[in-house]
């Protein structure tokens, strides 16, 4: 059976085969060949080890199928890439999807697992549930400043694509989001945010 090729990135090739995802990271010429192997090999074993813990914890993740050197076998979440498709949900639906949205991102940052590419291009709606997808950038935190950079990228994801609603769509997050250190991390957000526009 030919893999097919459903999305390339920067670090890794995504591949499908009936149901189930590959996820093979890429070798980058520009590094040393040894250099680029470790490198490849530590960021594949970190991402297995981290969507390992979150599904342990009943967090919506796929499920880690089996592991190599530099590539990652995943079980294939059928469903709606938010990115692509909520803008055209319905008010009432936005709304809720977001806010279980905001309700797993709660569940990972009590874990002090941080995604690190919070968008709505690595959240698929499947069967009423939120999945999030893609941990290539993510590591463990237990920093308040973390877990608000990860509210600031989901943010800037929905003011950018989905601006027609962006600050309600964020609101609905937030109440969603509502765990122990929630407030901390909303208020070191608008630390972050600050931070930001200071750069521009």
């Amino acid at each position: 059976m030919k893999l097919k090729l459903i999305s390339q990135g920067a670090e890794a090739k995504i591949f499908l085969d009936k149901s189930t995802i590959l996820k093979a990271r890429i070798p980058k010429t520009y590094r040393h060949p040894q250099l680029d192997n470790q490198i490849r090999t530590r960021r594949t074993r970190s991402e297995a080890k981290i969507l390992t813990k979150a599904h342990t914890l009943n967090i919506n993740v796929p499920k880690v199928l089996s592991t190599n050197k530099f590539d990652i076998q995943l079980e294939h979440i059928e469903g709606d890439k938010l990115s692509e498709t909520l803008n055209s949900y319905p008010e009432k639906k936005q709304f809720e999807t977001l806010q279980k949205l905001g309700e797993q991102t709660a569940l990972l940052h009590k874990n002090n697992i941080i995604h690190g590419d919070l968008t709505t291009s690595n959240t698929i709606l499947s069967n009423n549930k939120v999945f999030l997808i893609d941990f290539g950038l993510g590591f463990i935190s237990t920093k308040i400043e973390d877990k608000a950079v990860d509210l600031h990228l989901i943010k800037q994801a929905l003011e950018a694509k989905h601006f027609q609603n962006h600050k309600e769509l964020f609101e609905q997050f937030t109440k969603g989001y509502r765990w122990t250190d929630s407030k901390k991390i909303l208020e070191r957000l608008k630390i972050v945010e600050k931070r930001g526009r200071y750069k521009h």
